[in-house]
């Protein structure tokens, strides 16, 4: 079923990448909502005088990905605890606030802001509002898809602004050592927590031909799919681009003499590989990723495994 979600999260340039790449994601637009002025411009929110806050509205699909999820990922984008704004943006159009369709989309984000509230992973209350939908007015195309159209000045953005750092912060997965011994093996952990590099051609995947995706062996997060991979001839399994670039990090690696960039999961922090421009045609990426990294999900068993939104990638 096709519906419309509503979130206020500070700037919406930061509200877009996060959902935008999701399967069952349709349509992600950056806009006003909550106020009085009709077709409000950027300057008129900024000032604080139209009662509107910047917002995305999110067009999915609800069979293949649900409410549920929306909202799980919209609380990992943003402080709940501020009512003055998102990190160095403040005022009024910064605040935070879920914005609902329907009876049913109420009562998941009442249900789902308790359990976060209950969770004792923040130490301030809860204060994001949950309000019901009224008018969305587009921004200016300028604002739409910002973190496509200027990645660099995005990035910096994200990181400038303490949104990055908080996020990380209070999402990425706290580790147990001796747990995360147990859990993997030599060469998965010297791989995720040691910057190792496994082997050539003598690892799970450099040559997997069945469909499904992959996930980071420590966190479980959704990182690569088999449409994606390719020969590369390199002996170490190799993707034109990830199922979503806002679950990875990069940073520049000098080791071994070279200058190369590393390629992290986002929430697990764990090393999976490095990327490079000489991949093909169009996106020119290869991102070449340590099968030891890695859990593959056949496409038979991802409603199984809790990852049945990725079904639609495979026909």
């Amino acid at each position: 079923m096709i519906e419309k979600a509503t979130f206020a999260g500070g700037c919406f340039w930061c509200m877009v990448h996060p959902f935008d790449q999701e399967p069952g994601i349709l349509k992600v637009v950056s806009g006003y909502t909550g106020g009085s002025t009709v077709n409000p411009t950027y300057e008129e929110v900024c000032s604080g005088t139209t009662g509107h806050r910047e917002a995305v509205e999110i067009t999915f699909d609800s069979d293949i990905y649900p409410y549920r999820k929306l909202l799980a990922l919209y609380w990992q984008q943003i402080d709940p605890t501020d009512p003055g704004g998102q990190f160095h943006d403040r005022g009024s159009s910064y605040r935070t606030a879920i914005f609902y369709h329907s009876e049913a989309q109420r009562k998941a984000a009442e249900s789902s802001k308790k359990e976060l509230a209950e969770s004792g992973r923040f130490s301030k209350p809860i204060v994001t509002e949950i309000i019901p939908a009224g008018p969305f007015y587009p921004a200016e195309e300028k604002h739409q898809d910002y973190y496509r159209k200027s990645p660099f000045h995005y990035r910096m953005y994200r990181q400038g602004s303490g949104r990055e750092d908080f996020i990380r912060n209070h999402w990425s997965l706290k580790k147990d050592e001796q747990k995360l011994r147990e859990k993997l093996n030599k060469v998965q952990y010297h791989v995720t927590q040691e910057k190792g590099t496994e082997p050539p051609f003598q690892n799970a995947y450099w040559n997997n031909k069945r469909e499904g995706i992959y996930v980071d062996i420590v966190s479980g997060e959704p990182l690569f799919s088999s449409i994606d991979q390719y020969d590369a001839g390199c002996g170490w399994p190799s993707f034109t681009r990830p199922i979503s670039d806002s679950r990875l990090t990069s940073e520049t690696d000098t080791r071994l003499g070279m200058v190369r960039t590393e390629v992290r999961s986002r929430d697990g922090n764990s090393h999976l590989g490095h990327v490079f421009d000489d991949g093909p045609a169009p996106g020119g990426q290869r991102y070449c990723i340590n099968s030891a990294a890695l859990r593959f999900i056949p496409k038979e068993r991802l409603d199984e495994a809790g990852y049945g939104e990725y079904k639609g990638l495979f026909h």
